[in-house]
C-alpha cells in the first residue's frame, strides 16, 4: 500500500469564516464537496468539515484522513494486519473512499483517486 499523504481534520462551527484563514496558511484555494449535510473545504492538507452536530460527533472519532494509491488495495492490507473495514469503499465525487478500524481502535478514513 501506497501512503500518498494524510489530511488534518477539523470541525468548525463556521466553514465561510475558516476558510480564508486556512486559504492564506496553506497558500491556496480551497475545493469544496458535500458528503451528506456535511460541508467540506479541502485546502492542503487541512480538511475542513461543518454541518449539524450529529454527524459531526460520528467524524470527530476519525483520526485522519490517509490519501492512498488504491483503496482497495488499502483494504487487503488493513484486513491482513488484523483492521477492520467498517464502511467501503465506496464512490465519492473526488475517487473511493472507506473507513477502517485499526486493531488498537483508532479510526481512519482512506481515499484514493479512482473513479
Amino acid at each position: 500500500m501506497e501512503i500518498m499523504g494524510a489530511s488534518l481534520r477539523i470541525c468548525v462551527d463556521d466553514l465561510e469564516a475558516a476558510v480564508p484563514f486556512y486559504e492564506a496558511l496553506a497558500g491556496g484555494r480551497a475545493m469544496r464537496f458535500e458528503r451528506g449535510a456535511v460541508q467540506v473545504a479541502a485546502i492542503g492538507s487541512f480538511l475542513l468539515m461543518s454541518g449539524p452536530e450529529a454527524e459531526l460527533e460520528i467524524l470527530r472519532k476519525v483520526a485522519a484522513t490517509i490519501a492512498v494509491k488504491d483503496v482497495e488495495e488499502a483494504q487487503r492490507l488493513l484486513t491482513d494486519l488484523g483492521a477492520r473495514i467498517l464502511v467501503g469503499p465506496v464512490p465519492t465525487p473526488a475517487g473511493r473512499n472507506m473507513l477502517a478500524m485499526h486493531p488498537d481502535g483508532s479510526l481512519f478514513e482512506y481515499v484514493d483517486q479512482h473513479g
